[in-house]
């Protein structure tokens, strides 16, 4: 708490003293140059009425937070600045004419003429200071609102990655299941036509459980790895189409080290099978590549689909989501595409920022 609070402080009071101290220093000068009073006591008064003025302003501060001027509008606000300049200023308009260096403010003297009445003159210091407590008020408010705005735009940003974070939790919330459902389903599959197949399946599929769970914190993953989990899925969809699947990989080492959001690729493969090779009574080959160009990783993945007229391609719920994912974590830089344009085949780019 106490650290907080000399935080908050400290810049307040640096300000203050900083101003103040300015303002006196430009008027010991004036008194020493143009009216060429003693330079012992007229600094000793201007730091006096000065130590003063910084008092006031201090006490106003203080009744300004704890009244909310800076809840108000402008020209409600300008009303209370005025008043406030002419109160503040009224004690030390009845002293300063009292010094000898009530003679700055004075137009005739510095115009080289007799110096002009006691009236005339807590007049012109009434103002003069008046002007000094409503600069400092000016100061205050525009330092007050130029921090609101700093703060409400990092509020803003938080907000917005908070919101970003959370988009993409429930993303990967709805990728999963879906991932997860199918696999199981190649499980029960084999269990009764092939045990021990069925074993090996489980096993795959415990090493993508294990990596789901792991990547669960995580938005990026090397390609590297998304492909290892890939080919653990791949196995298991082999087992079920036997001869009928070719997998083929074209991965440069360069691409393989690239950030990919986590299970961005498993989706696309996973939609491959589902949508294309499965459709395909003596199956198909299905063709991951991957490279490094110019700074950007580009990756296709090539599958076999039923021949005819190309469909319309409207990707499903599972490429919208990773679009998305591609949206939220690199810009509109990254996207991915869904090519029907060739009779037979279904082939998916994926363009990413390779990210340092």
């Amino acid at each position: 708490m106490t650290a907080i609070r000399s935080s908050r402080w400290t810049p307040y009071w640096t300000c203050q003293i900083a101003g103040w101290g300015l303002y006196a220093t430009s008027q010991f000068a004036s008194a020493i140059v143009a009216i060429h009073l003693p330079w012992l006591r007229a600094a000793l008064e201007i730091l006096l009425l000065n130590a003063a003025a910084l008092l006031l302003s201090h006490r106003l501060h203080s009744y300004i937070k704890r009244q909310h001027w800076d809840r108000f509008r402008l020209r409600p606000l300008a009303a209370r600045i005025s008043v406030a300049s002419f109160v503040l200023a009224a004690p030390l308009a009845l002293v300063a004419p009292l010094t000898s260096v009530r003679l700055l403010h004075d137009p005739a003297v510095i115009l080289g003429g007799p110096p002009l009445g006691p009236a005339l003159s807590v007049v012109l210091h009434w103002l003069n200071w008046a002007g000094s407590f409503a600069c400092w008020q000016i100061v205050y408010f525009v330092t007050v609102a130029a921090r609101r705005r700093r703060f409400a735009e990092l509020r803003q940003s938080e907000l917005a990655r908070a919101l970003q974070h959370a988009e993409l939790r429930l993303l990967k919330s709805q990728l999963n299941p879906h991932f997860l459902f199918n696999s199981l389903n190649t499980v029960r599959s084999l269990i009764a036509d092939d045990p021990r197949r069925a074993q090996s399946a489980v096993t795959r599929l415990a090493n993508t459980l294990r990596y789901t769970l792991s990547a669960g914190q995580e938005e990026r993953v090397p390609l590297a790895r998304e492909l290892e989990i890939v080919a653990d899925y791949l196995e298991i969809e082999s087992i079920r189409f036997e001869t009928r699947l070719a997998i083929r990989y074209r991965v440069s080492p360069a691409a393989a080290e690239v950030q990919i959001p986590v299970m961005l690729l498993q989706t696309v493969v996973e939609n491959a099978i589902k949508h294309g090779i499965a459709e395909l009574p003596g199956g198909g080959i299905l063709e991951i590549c991957g490279d490094l160009h110019e700074g950007t990783l580009h990756l296709e993945v090539t599958n076999s689909r039923p021949p005819g007229p190309a469909p319309k391609p409207e990707p499903g719920t599972g490429l919208r989501n990773a679009a998305e994912r591609l949206r939220l974590l690199f810009g509109p830089a990254a996207r991915i595409d869904l090519d029907l344009s060739q009779s037979g085949l279904a082939v998916t780019r994926i363009c990413i920022p390779a990210q340092e």
